[in-house]
């Protein structure tokens, strides 16, 4: 698979993905269609692929072993005498992009990338792979509409959330429908419950092997990954499942995943960033690496052009007012001190090779765009995060260990997964609430904004981290805050009180943990926060309540009897307003079937 950073494939892949409900993930640790004739993108022609006719030996309904793709950089405006050189040297024009001068070009002969590199007007030519063009890129298959399933999970405020303070940016401003983010990413499930009220047909595609494909559903999702990413920027708030950091906002899918795979080649990269200029992109969220290579090098000619074009394309997308966010990466590794690369190409047999700093990972150290580094549930780098001085920009929660960032999946789903790919996604859903705050703001703006509205976060005892509390390797200018974007302040923490002592929950058992609040005085407030924390192999077997002081019994949540996800970790909201404050409260926990326990691991009370 490819890379969403969330692997040390790609993707800035989901770290870890824990089960959901119905359905497993299979994603990594640290490391990231074409249409075949009439489903080009509607923008101006000289910025959108153009469909060139294929040689002979290549045409869209054959394909023949050994095709490899390159990117063939000449001056931006016109690739008419790069096209054809392309076919003069024994090559195919597979897609066009004339306003940045980038030829995606398919060719089967061994010195093709050598004969156009002598060709006048030529500035670089690169493989973009070390594999084979597959033979779908000539005739692209439509990624499947799984089935819907209903869900009965009710929306709570969950610790990455809370974390940024989106839950009280919400009270304030939900982001405007107006403005647009587009999923960079495996694809989107566009008919999930919690997706379809913001998801915009009309300006999804897919990139994928270089060219847009418009052809309805294109765009859906290959994997899990970008479904998942979909939903923390903006699920709907509409009281089922969960809530993205912006969900008054509108998303818009472009597949740059190649299906199998899953694989983010710098072609399908450079479509999607035309793609995202052409269409009225606000923000784009990139939770992947471009493969095959994890860093690229100048002094290799190859990866040189992957710089060169995908760098041309990005700059395009901002000039068009497109703000880029991407994943940092998952191998815990220093950015901003490259010795070495032993995972790429990752299509082919990676190597081990010296690298240095001059080598970039892309597109997440291009210029422009927002680097985002993961935490988990506090202020700490999550494990895996990738860090660097002057690299990270900013951090968000990625998850880490038992606390997973929960979110959509595909077929009406939900579940648990860990990565940069997961930290990525909550800056875009801020830079959407920015955006709505201020319509004009600028991509530059709104890359200052995130750092300025950041909460500084100091380095731990690490040696690793080097810089001040208001800027370091790890964090960046900081955690990002969702209230500060819509022009909210923090109200003043009020009481906390917490029980850490674990509490076994057995079979068919009902079990109290006890907290004591004093010093409190009057009635508790109408929002009391109860955080909980349960460790539990089948949270369908569970009802929680809360317990007030004279007994007055406030549920909080019956999981349904087929939720076989693991561990209940949220913050519920109850109107106690009715009870005194001070006194003993309860967290009861009532479990009613047999053969999966746990405990209660810690739970609190923010009065």
């Amino acid at each position: 698979m490819t890379t969403p950073r969330t692997s040390p494939r790609r993707l800035r892949r989901s770290l870890l993905s824990v089960a959901a409900v119905g359905a497993a993930l299979a994603l990594a640790t640290p490391a990231g269609a074409a249409d075949t004739g009439t489903g080009l993108p509607p923008g101006p022609a000289a910025a959108r692929a153009e469909s060139r006719t294929a040689t002979t030996a290549q045409t869209a309904a054959g394909w023949v072993a050994g095709t490899r793709s390159y990117l063939v950089i000449t001056t931006p405006g016109d690739t008419s005498a790069a096209r054809n050189a392309v076919s003069a040297n024994g090559g195919s024009v597979f897609a066009s992009y004339d306003a940045i001068g980038v030829v995606v070009a398919h060719s089967a002969s061994a010195g093709f990338a050598t004969a156009m590199r002598s060709v006048a007007g030529v500035q670089k030519v690169g493989a973009t792979r070390t594999s084979d063009v597959p033979a779908d890129a000539y005739s692209p298959t439509l990624p499947s509409a799984p089935p819907q399933s209903a869900t009965t999970l009710t929306e709570t405020a969950r610790w990455d959330m809370t974390r940024i303070n989106a839950d009280k940016a919400w009270a304030v401003s939900t982001g405007s429908p107006s403005v647009k983010v587009g999923v960079l990413d495996t694809g989107v499930d566009d008919r999930h419950q919690d997706l379809a009220p913001n998801f915009d047909a009309a300006d999804s595609a897919s990139c994928a092997y270089g060219k847009a494909d418009t052809r309805s559903g294109a765009w859906r999702d290959v994997g899990t990954h970008g479904t998942h990413v979909a939903g923390t920027i903006a699920a709907a708030k509409n009281g089922k499942g969960v809530v993205g950091v912006a969900p008054g906002v509108t998303i818009a899918s472009v597949r740059i995943a190649e299906p199998g795979t899953s694989m983010f080649f710098a072609e399908n990269t450079v479509c999607g960033f035309m793609w995202a200029g052409d269409h009225g992109f606000d923000v784009t969220n990139n939770s992947y690496y471009t493969d095959p290579w994890m860093f690229n090098c100048p002094d290799d000619p190859d990866q040189a052009a992957i710089i060169e074009g995908v760098r041309r394309a990005q700059e395009y997308a901002e000039g068009k007012g497109s703000l880029q966010v991407a994943a940092a990466g998952n191998s815990n590794y220093d950015l901003a001190d490259k010795r070495s690369d032993s995972s790429s190409p990752n299509d082919s047999t990676p190597v081990n090779r010296t690298i240095t700093n001059a080598c970039v990972d892309i597109p997440t150290e291009l210029p422009g765009v927002v680097t985002v580094a993961a935490m988990g549930n506090g202020n700490i780098k999550a494990s895996y995060s990738n860090y660097g001085r002057d690299v990270i920009d900013v951090a968000a929660p990625g998850g880490d260990g038992a606390y997973g960032v929960y979110s959509t999946l595909p077929g009406g789903k939900y579940g648990n997964m860990n990565g940069t790919s997961m930290a990525s996604p909550h800056v875009a859903g801020v830079a959407a609430l920015l955006k709505s705050a201020d319509p004009s703001a600028t991509p530059a703006q709104l890359r200052e904004r995130l750092g300025t509205q950041a909460t500084d976060t100091a380095c731990p005892s690490d040696s690793r981290c080097t810089g001040t509390t208001a800027k370091n390797a790890f964090f960046g200018e900081g955690q990002v805050d969702a209230l500060k974007a819509v022009g909210g302040t923090t109200p003043q923490p009020g009481r906390y009180f917490e029980n850490t002592a674990d509490v076994a929950v057995a079979d068919n058992a009902t079990v109290e943990s006890p907290i004591t609040v004093t010093g409190v005085t009057g009635s508790a407030p109408a929002a009391l926060k109860v955080g909980v924390d349960v460790k539990h192999t089948y949270r369908g077997d569970l009802v929680l309540s809360l317990v007030a002081p004279d007994g007055s019994v406030y549920p909080l949540e019956d999981f349904a009897d087929g939720d076989s996800g693991d561990d209940v970790v949220k913050t519920y909201t109850v109107d106690a307003s009715s009870e005194t404050a001070s006194g003993t409260w309860k967290l009861r926990v009532r479990d009613l079937a047999t053969r999966d326990t746990g405990r209660i691991d810690t739970w609190n009370l923010t009065f």
